[in-house]
């Protein structure tokens, strides 16, 4: 088998930029008690700045002015790594969050959909990129050699066959020695394979027995047994504004985001939602809530995004928001909408499933309508709207797709009879009786209509509907 290990080394900082407008701008995390707070993490303009993680505040704000500070949040780092494991859920089905700031996936079994391990990899750090999250990428043949080998180095590939050399020149520091590296350090053990060649009675009596079981697991000697991860049945992401907004046009960057992260979330899991709901927080008013439903279960950020945006714009926001959330609990199975090979569409235009969406989103739920069936006979009683989609039955029905509104006295001669008669009595019940006997007609432009005349009668025809 063969193990990817994607290492996250700025997880908490990349976490906080997402969610701002300008990420480029000086950021720094800063943590530790209120006497002594201390920079947790600096972005690379904050870096530039000479500012670095373990510098105290008030050493960082006497060297450099204009930058921001933000708190640093275990919880949000947590999470963080739940997203970017449920995103790589849908690479493997075995991903572990064994490793902090790290995701730990087998890739053996993906590589036959997803190609060869190079351009498997580049899809990798293509939508790491777009997700905003910088990375390093290692392989190995087994888990810890792909922990230990993306700390020492950025896109090092490893087989069996090669395992051995790779690790001979790992750093011990960078091994997953933990505390035991300062001591190689002062024995002047520098490299793995200088520990592999000291006596392991020696290293045994010497160090505690983890020493020896992460250098056997390194090596593949040992087992490494994985807590795997279960992608969650809830999507839920709130991003702390950290000013008042009072337009939705503000909101719409956020939103963005949120819609997002949700289609990577659903993608992870291979699902889709129907329903999901804005969360606009103020702070002294009451929960704003903006429920979207949709007709059917999607995915697509670009539909997310553009249906949430017309509800978002469309809603009273009563107050100042100060934090933007978006949750979904309606998480279906997806089922891809049915494609030809080749697509005729022109370019400019989208399918008709969010055309719908979008024209429901932007005219309301009751301005859209679809039909379905009812239980009568009667042509003028047999349909009815609905908001929704389409009742499946109409489409296999022998009936025209155009009903008159009212029927019409046949224009013309009389017309051609293509089929029938399917005689319809009906409706005594509510006064709205009807005998008649339906034909399939034909007009000499070569139309196909739907058309009856009174049962036993003689008489001129009334057309009901056109077919297609």
């Amino acid at each position: 088998m063969r193990w990817a290990c994607i290492l996250l080394p700025h997880l908490a900082m990349d976490g906080v930029l997402r969610g701002c407008a300008e990420p480029a701008a000086a950021r720094v995390l800063i943590s530790g008690p209120s006497q002594r707070r201390v920079l947790h993490a600096v972005n690379p303009a904050a870096a530039a700045l000479g500012l670095k993680a373990g510098q105290s505040l008030v050493a960082a704000q006497a060297l450099a002015s204009g930058f921001d500070t933000h708190p640093f949040d275990p919880d949000a780092q947590a999470h963080w790594h739940q997203f970017l494991a449920a995103w790589a859920y849908r690479f493997s089905s075995q991903v572990s969050l064994q490793y902090a700031q790290a995701l730990i996936i087998e890739i053996e079994h993906s590589l036959a959909l997803f190609g060869p391990w190079p351009r498997f990899e580049a899809r990798l750090r293509q939508e790491l990129d777009a997700l905003g999250f910088r990375h390093r990428i290692a392989l190995a043949p087994n888990p810890v050699a792909a922990r230990a080998l993306a700390n020492a180095r950025d896109g090092w590939a490893v087989d069996e066959a090669g395992l051995a050399t790779a690790l001979a020149q790992l750093p011990v520091s960078r091994a997953g020695f933990g505390a035991a590296s300062a001591a190689f350090a002062r024995m002047g053990i520098r490299t793995v394979k200088q520990l592999q060649a000291l006596p392991r009675d020696s290293i045994n009596r010497r160090f505690a027995p983890g020493v020896l079981q992460q250098l056997d697991a390194l090596l593949g000697a040992r087992a490494f047994v994985l807590q795997p991860y279960q992608p969650p049945d809830v999507f839920e992401l709130r991003i702390e504004l950290g000013y008042d907004v009072e337009t939705s046009q503000a909101l719409l960057f956020p939103l963005r985001r949120l819609t997002s992260d949700l289609a990577a979330f659903l993608a992870g899991r291979d699902g889709s939602v129907q329903r999901f709901s804005l969360l606009l927080e103020h702070e002294d008013h009451p929960l704003t809530t903006i429920e979207i439903g949709l007709l059917a279960a999607e995915r697509d950020p670009a539909l997310l995004f553009e249906i949430a945006r017309s509800r978002l714009e469309q809603a009273k926001i009563p107050a100042p928001v100060r934090q933007f959330g978006l949750h979904a609990d309606q998480l279906p199975a997806f089922v891809p909408e049915y494609r030809e090979l080749f697509d005729t569409r022109p370019q400019q235009n989208v399918p008709w499933e969010q055309l719908r969406e979008r024209l429901r989103a932007r005219l309301g739920d009751k301005a859209v309508q679809g039909l379905r069936s009812h239980a009568d006979h009667r042509p003028e009683h047999a349909w009815r709207p609905e908001t929704g989609a389409a009742d499946p039955a109409l489409a296999n029905a022998a009936r025209p797709g155009w009903l008159l509104r009212r029927p019409q006295p046949w224009p013309g001669a009389s017309p051609e009879l293509l089929s029938g008669p399917e005689r319809i009595e009906s409706g005594w019940w509510d006064g709205a009786d009807v005998r008649r006997d339906y034909y399939r007609v034909g007009s000499r432009f070569g139309q196909h209509g739907w058309a009856w005349r009174e049962v036993g009668g003689d008489g001129s025809f009334m057309l009901q509907g056109w077919f297609a």
